[in-house]
C-alpha cells in the first residue's frame, strides 16, 4: 500500500486520479484551488489548521475525510469565503491573494449538511435562488432551473413546496441550486448523513451518474469511509489536530462506477488503508462502515 500514502506537499506535479490509467490526464488538468499556508483557529484555542498545503485540479472529486471536531465544515466555509484565514491563502483558478475572498463569496457552489430550502418557494424557485443571488433575473433563472429539473430527477416538481417531497429529493433540490449558484467548483458537506441506508445508496448512486455528465469540480464531505472512496478520485486524510498536512489515497477504481464497487478486492485493500490513516484498523476484511 506504500503507494496510496502521499503528503500533500509531495504531490506538487504528481496528481493521480480514479479512473485507471486517468492519472495523467488529472495531472495535466489545470489547478482549480490553491490552498498555501492555511492557518485557522477559534479564540483561545489550538488551531484547527497550521500551514496546510493542497491543491485540487480542474474535474476532479475529492472526499475529505476526519473525526467530528476536526475542522472540516470550518474548512469549507473557508473555501467558500464565508470565514477568511488567519494565515496563508486560498486562491480560485487564476485569482491570487488580493480580494480572495470577495471573489470566491457567491462564486462556489456551497452545499450544507441539511438542504437549507425556503418552505414558502416552490421547487423551481428555491433551485433558481442562487442565480438570482448572483444578480440572475428571475425569469431568466426560473428557465435554466427548469431547464435542468429532468436532469436532477425532479421533473414535474417545479410547484411543488420542500414538506412535499422525500429527504432525498430535498437533496436533489439543493444540489441542484448549489450546480446552478456556483461556478465550476461545488463543495458538499455531508448531503447524505440524514437518510435511511437505502436512499442514501440511491443518492450515491445518482450523484456519481450527475458528475459523470457535468464533471464539475466537487469536494466532498463524509464520515463514511465506503462513500468517500465509491465517488471520489482521491481522498484526503487526517486524523490529529492541528492539521498541518493531508494522507491522500489515489482511489483507482474505472469509471463509470456503482455501488457494486464496494465489493471489489482493490476496494477492500483501499479501505483498509484509509482506515488504518484514521487510527481505526479492523481484524475483519472489509472493516466497519458508519
Amino acid at each position: 500500500m506504500s503507494g496510496l500514502r502521499v503528503q500533500a506537499e509531495e504531490r506538487a506535479g504528481t496528481q493521480t486520479g480514479g479512473t485507471g490509467g486517468s492519472g495523467s490526464r488529472l495531472a495535466v488538468r489545470p489547478v482549480i484551488l490553491s490552498v498555501r499556508g492555511l492557518t485557522y483557529g477559534f479564540s483561545r484555542a489550538e488551531p484547527l489548521f497550521a500551514g496546510l498545503d493542497f491543491d485540487v485540479r480542474e474535474g476532479e472529486f475529492v472526499s475529505f475525510v476526519m473525526p467530528s471536531g476536526m475542522g472540516k465544515t470550518t474548512l469549507f466555509r473557508l473555501l467558500a469565503g464565508l470565514l477568511a484565514p488567519q494565515a496563508g491563502t486560498i486562491a480560485v483558478g487564476e485569482e491570487r491573494a488580493a480580494a480572495a475572498e470577495a471573489s470566491r463569496l457567491g462564486h462556489i457552489g456551497y452545499m450544507p449538511q441539511r438542504d437549507s430550502l425556503l418552505p414558502w418557494r416552490t421547487v423551481l424557485d428555491n433551485a433558481a435562488l442562487g442565480l438570482e443571488l448572483r444578480g440572475t433575473p428571475k425569469r431568466e433563472a426560473r428557465r435554466r432551473a427548469l431547464e435542468l429539473l429532468p436532469v436532477f430527477g425532479l421533473e414535474g416538481t417545479e410547484r411543488k413546496h420542500p414538506h412535499e417531497l422525500s429527504g432525498g429529493m430535498r437533496q436533489r433540490v439543493s444540489f441542484l441550486r448549489a450546480t446552478l449558484g456556483g461556478g465550476k467548483l461545488l463543495l458538499l458537506d455531508e448531503p447524505f448523513s440524514a437518510l435511511d441506508a437505502m436512499t442514501r445508496a440511491g443518492m450515491q448512486e445518482w450523484l456519481l451518474q450527475i458528475w459523470e455528465r457535468h464533471r464539475k469540480t466537487i469536494l466532498f464531505i463524509t464520515h463514511d469511509v465506503d462513500e468517500a472512496l465509491l465517488l471520489s478520485d482521491r481522498v484526503l486524510a487526517a486524523s490529529a489536530s492541528p492539521v498541518s498536512a493531508f494522507s491522500e489515497i489515489a482511489v483507482d477504481l474505472p469509471r463509470p462506477r456503482d455501488c457494486g464497487a464496494v465489493l471489489e478486492e482493490r476496494f477492500i485493500r483501499m479501505k483498509r488503508e484509509l482506515l488504518r490513516l484514521l487510527g481505526r484498523e479492523t481484524r475483519g476484511s472489509g472493516g466497519d462502515r458508519r
